[in-house]
């Protein structure tokens, strides 16, 4: 006589968990703005395509943004926030003078202002602009989930500590991408965003003289591309010249970046040992190999993990603010 009760509240505990998992992930919706800024996305598209139209490298440096950003305190705008080198997460090894377009996210956040004052965070301007900068470079389109609100304080310890490094081996950056809940496929379709952009000598001028204390270039960057970024970065230079990450197709957005990986061409260390390194054999070669040969495959799992990216740790509700000036806090 008992069982029908014990199945009923087993039931209703079920479906409470579902709505509580249900109302978890609908904070984050495609149409959070139709009413209050229906034009929100037009607005977006046509600054970033300007933008992009001025200097076709923004498209990489505005993608780059979101995700130095979500790794970060979660997707809030944190990395936008002004301040000085102990507070500002921008005066981190892994953005100065290197993460860039924090302008062009300004003229973003003017023109939506004047269309619809103090709607749209500065979090959703991020995602939606690493989108439109993707797709205006022939990559995928996907609809982002908006929602996001702006954090109060920007988190310089963390941005030190939490970003991946182009000289960390490859289980430091898994486990990177592990502690905000991304897996191996998030790894290598995310680490695909370098088909577009360009990399400082510094970032991998290591590898081509006296790597890892052996007097010769990286045995797994080839022998051509080492001469000719020798030439691109003296002994003697100040480390600021830069050259593409995807020598192949520079501005496309497109699966070279994995074919230059198979043939030793990948600038960065972090990026060549998604193949070439022991770790990669159990790990990330397989994934490398699969975008290398299917543009799709890479470009529906890079989709996926945008979105699974751009939903790390959102603030949502009334917890944080909607910054009139993404630089500041109101």
């Amino acid at each position: 006589m008992k069982r029908p009760c014990n199945n009923l509240v087993l039931y209703s505990k079920i479906m409470i968990f579902l709505m509580l998992f249900l109302c978890v992930n609908s904070q984050l919706t495609q149409n959070f703005y139709s009413k209050t800024c229906p034009n929100l996305l037009k607005i977006v598209r046509k600054e970033v395509q300007s933008a992009i139209k001025n200097e076709m490298r923004m498209a990489a440096s505005l993608l780059r943004l979101h995700f130095h950003d979500c790794f970060v305190n979660g997707c809030d705008a944190s990395l936008l926030l002004d301040g000085n080198s102990n507070t500002s997460e921008k005066f981190t090894p892994a953005n100065l003078n290197s993460a860039r377009g924090y302008e062009v996210i300004d003229n973003i956040k003017t023109a939506v202002e004047n269309a619809c004052s103090g709607v749209v965070s500065c979090a959703d301007i991020l995602a939606i602009a690493a989108r439109d900068s993707v797709l205006l470079s022939g990559g995928p389109f996907w609809k982002v989930l908006l929602g996001r609100r702006d954090g109060l304080a920007a988190n310089f310890s963390g941005s030190s500590n939490a970003l991946p490094a182009p000289f960390d081996p490859l289980n430091t950056i898994i486990s990177k991408f592990e502690a905000v809940g991304l897996n191996l496929t998030d790894v290598v379709s995310l680490s695909g965003a370098h088909t577009i952009g360009l990399a400082r000598c510094t970032s991998f001028d290591s590898r081509l003289r006296n790597f890892n204390g052996t007097n010769s270039p990286d045995t797994t960057l080839d022998t051509t591309l080492v001469s000719e970024l020798q030439n691109l970065c003296p002994s003697t230079s100040d480390g600021n010249n830069t050259t593409p990450l995807d020598r192949n197709s520079t501005d496309l957005f497109d699966n070279h970046y994995f074919k230059n990986l198979i043939n030793g061409r990948g600038v960065l260390e972090s990026d060549q040992i998604l193949f070439s390194s022991d770790d990669a054999t159990t790990t990330t070669k397989t994934l490398v190999e699969t975008y290398s040969n299917n543009s799709m495959v890479f470009f529906d799992d890079f989709v996926n993990s945008m979105i699974k990216m751009g939903n790390i740790s959102p603030l949502t509700g009334s917890d944080g603010e909607i910054r009139t000036n993404c630089r500041v806090v109101n």
